[in-house]
């Protein structure tokens, strides 16, 4: 990674706004040979010449360009954390401290947080301690339960991470200029996505990109959205929420689908048709899981005609978990449709005809507010909305 020192990264930004490495030494209080080597070091790090030097000044390469554009993001968010703690630490934290700030506040253990790091846990400590001698505050308050973060070691944290993202991002910008695959994709995949769109869109996307790394995560919505928040995760693909759960996010919407009451074959309520919710009611369900927008539409659903839920199987978004449920007994589950179309293609489930018309539930990506994704992370979001765009109604 050549991203480790952070002066360097201080110094290049400012040759680039100057145009001048002597207004830049001035402007970063270091000596003009400090600056030109900090430049001939991040240049040899990043594989080529950053700037083309003329009588005229220093102007970025398209590398410099690449890789200005993506620091000065990263500088600008760890720089509004840093002020808010001690404007100083712009000039004093080191990668290391922030790296340490980060393991601290998520483990809020100094033992465990070494472990993370796979350091010393006196490295760790002595981190810690050097940025809060610097900040003149503590960052942590010392409590039987551990270290507790204050709110602005969190913000800081925060602002670290997302950083840390970029840094990682501008690696992979200025490895497509050498031709070369850098970095990996990570996505959340709510169920939906992982049997519809995904698959596809993957298929595309590995036929372009073969050498490209994709991490398909799986999970509840809460946690994939703090992963995404904290830059683990570049983008959530399926049902989107309404209303939006927090400003820092934006939603995309891509198609909307629909919910089906799904059961065994030969199930008691086989070639019915038009079955009311009273008759569905006195079944158990398989039910979406709480707190989904699915779950929130059969809440809504039954509520609205007086019923309360009913018993409850599971609650699972798993099609594989609701088949071999549904096909033990007689109970109902609730599933997308499009979700269960390769079940009940096979024969291994039928959807019921209900009296009951589902509303939509939008399907779409959520990203970062104000994420700029790489040539590789636009190419996969473009196959994912060419899958999506393919899809009809079921």
């Amino acid at each position: 990674m050549p991203f480790r020192n952070l002066r360097h990264l201080r110094v290049f930004l400012a040759t680039a706004e100057l145009r001048s490495p002597t207004a830049a030494a001035v402007q970063c209080r270091l000596s003009q040979p400090a600056v030109t080597q900090a430049l001939a070091k991040l240049e040899r790090g990043t594989g080529g010449a950053l700037f083309e030097r003329t009588r005229h000044g220093f102007f970025p390469t398209p590398r410099g360009a690449v890789l200005r554009d993506r620091l000065d993001r990263a500088m600008r968010r760890l720089d509004a954390g840093l002020d808010e703690i001690a404007p100083r630490l712009k000039a004093s934290a080191t990668m290391a401290q922030l790296q340490a700030l980060i393991a601290v506040t998520e483990a809020q253990n100094t033992t465990l947080a070494a472990r993370a790091l796979d350091l010393a846990q006196p490295t760790v400590h002595r981190a810690i301690t050097q940025l809060e001698r610097a900040a003149g505050r503590p960052l942590f308050e010392r409590s039987s339960f551990g270290l507790l973060p204050t709110r602005p070691c969190r913000d800081l944290a925060q602002a670290a991470r997302l950083a840390f993202s970029e840094f990682q991002q501008a690696e992979a910008d200025l490895a497509e200029l050498d031709g070369r695959e850098q970095g990996r994709i990570t996505i959340g995949a709510l169920p939906l996505s992982r049997s519809v769109v995904l698959p596809e869109a993957l298929a595309r996307f590995r036929e372009a990109r073969p050498m490209a790394r994709v991490t398909v995560l799986d999970g509840p919505y809460d946690e994939m959205l703090a992963s995404l928040r904290r830059g683990s995760i570049d983008i959530i693909l399926g049902a989107l929420r309404e209303p939006l759960p927090i400003a820092d996010v934006v939603q995309e919407p891509l198609f909307t689908d629909h919910l089906a009451v799904i059961a065994r074959p030969g199930h008691p309520l086989s070639g019915q048709r038009d079955i009311p919710l009273k008759v569905l009611s006195a079944y158990p369900w398989c039910l979406p899981r709480s707190g989904t927008p699915a779950h929130t539409q059969v809440a809504a659903l039954f509520a609205a005609e007086g019923l309360t839920l009913p018993e409850s199987l599971a609650e699972s978004g798993s099609i594989l978990l609701m088949r071999e449920l549904l096909r033990r007994g007689d109970g109902l589950g609730c599933i997308s449709a499009r979700q269960a179309e390769a079940e009940v293609r096979n024969g291994l489930l039928q959807r019921l005809d209900i009296r009951t018309r589902w509303p939509g539930r939008r399907i779409g990506l959520t990203v970062r507010d104000g994420w700029v994704p790489t040539r590789a992370q636009a190419d996969l979001l473009r196959e994912i909305r060419h899958a999506a765009a393919g899809i009809d109604r079921p």
